[in-house]
């Protein structure tokens, strides 16, 4: 494996491109592919054996595109299938989990809000660093049923979409939370509009940025982080709604390569 091979990513649609974006920032130098499955989201109501054979056939995919490294950029994959993927292949695999920690120890109130898809609440990785991390804090969990939805068809503007958000998070509010913690990384993408909703005090916390730093780690510990300034590829390939994916990344168009893939 060189320096140069890409940064592989995927996520279960458009969302997994908030973790691509700080990855981007902090590595611009590396090669990057991103694939999104948006034509089986979401991932967040499948059962585990089918969420399990996804990540699989992403991660193979990578792989086979010649990755370095893999990044899960999917919390209801990591949550489900991360041990799998790590016992089955030799690539590092870097997983995202909800920012559970940071959001425990830091709340002043003692209690946190956490808004994710039903496949990670119910996951038992998710239930051990809750168990491990909210001994003393009062957890206000919703899922944000039909969120990813609605992102992964364009709407995360819509009115729908500010319906939905104003019911899960009147909860949170009620709750008397001080911390939200966004459980999925399509939702990075509604902060401006959750922002509108909650009180100026509550601070939201993702874990984009940490999975970024994560996997700098450990492709500089493997000797595979690529630091010569260069232009770098930047893939992006959709089995379904190409067009979102251009949408949601419009910034970084006239610098990437958009594609059709059928995986």
């Amino acid at each position: 494996m060189k320096t140069n091979n890409p940064i592989g990513i995927f996520d279960s649609g458009v969302g997994g491109t908030s973790i691509w974006k700080e990855i981007h920032t902090l590595m611009p130098w590396e090669d990057t592919i991103y694939l999104s499955d948006s034509k089986n989201a979401p991932y967040g109501y499948k059962c585990q054996d089918e969420i399990k054979a996804l990540s699989i056939k992403n991660t193979e995919k990578l792989i086979s595109l010649g990755c370095k490294i893999i990044v899960v950029a999917c919390n209801t994959a990591t949550t489900n299938a991360i041990e799998l993927l790590r016992a089955t292949y030799q690539i590092p695999i870097i997983g995202i989990e909800p920012a559970i920690k940071p959001a425990a120890l830091q709340s002043k109130t003692g209690k946190i809000g956490i808004l994710a898809t039903k496949g990670t609440l119910r996951s038992s990785l998710f239930s051990k660093t809750s168990e491990l991390f909210t001994q003393n804090i009062e957890v206000t969990e919703i899922v944000g049923e039909g969120l990813v939805s609605l992102i992964e068809n364009g709407k995360k503007n819509s009115a729908e979409m500010t319906e939905l958000l104003t019911a899960y998070l009147r909860q949170m509010v009620e709750a008397n939370i001080d911390y939200l913690v966004l459980g999925c990384s399509h939702y990075p993408y509604l902060i401006p509009q959750i922002k509108k909703i909650l009180p100026e005090g509550i601070i939201i916390i993702d874990s984009g940025e940490a999975v970024a730093l994560q996997t700098k780690t450990i492709l500089a510990n493997k000797n595979l982080l690529e630091n010569k300034k260069r232009i770098p590829s930047l893939y992006f390939y959709s089995n379904s709604r190409l067009d979102v994916l251009k949408e949601i990344l419009a910034p970084y168009k006239n610098k990437s390569e958009f594609s059709y893939l059928d995986f």
